[in-house]
């Protein structure tokens, strides 16, 4: 797994304050995506015992909600397996904080993945350039959808995190 960034106290990729981690692999290829040098899956760093410190020791802090997943995109084929056994880690590690995660995918595609449980928020849906709207919270076009995974889980229909 590579990353390109850990990016502290951000408010802008989730509710509160969290802790993000750029990954690096995508490919939706979106128009205009505002990260597009995430895309290539050999880009950025390897995801070492460094990068591992660094995100562990900002998730001890009080003040950081949770943590965010997003890129590229989180669950390029080649990063989920890792990505799976960091997400159970940071889960039993620090069960009060959320786990968010952007995806192109759509929930209906990865709802199944060994993944998924362990998520708080997923926002799904790839960025679309003529939907873009500035105004929405924790999206960049009004087709990619904030869904409430637990509560979503246990109804067995998808509810959005208002």
């Amino acid at each position: 797994m590579r990353y390109h960034n850990i990016t502290k106290a951000d408010m802008l990729n989730g509710d509160g304050l969290r802790v993000v981690l750029w990954l690096a692999g995508c490919a939706h290829h979106c128009r205009n995506c505002q990260n597009p040098i995430t895309w290539d899956p050999q880009g950025g760093l390897p995801f070492d015992e460094a990068a591992r410190e660094e995100l562990f020791e900002e998730l001890e802090k009080d003040y950081i909600s949770g943590v965010t997943f997003s890129g590229g995109d989180p669950l390029y084929m080649d990063t989920r397996e890792e990505l799976l056994g960091l997400i159970r880690e940071i889960k039993e590690r620090y069960p009060g904080k959320t786990i968010w995660l952007y995806t192109g995918y759509l929930w209906e595609e990865i709802r199944r993945l060994d993944l998924i449980p362990y998520l708080d928020v997923l926002v799904d849906g790839r960025f679309v350039e003529e939907l873009k709207d500035n105004n929405l919270p924790w999206r960049g076009s009004s087709n990619q959808r904030v869904i409430d995974v637990q509560t979503t889980l246990s109804l067995g229909k998808t509810v959005l995190y208002i």
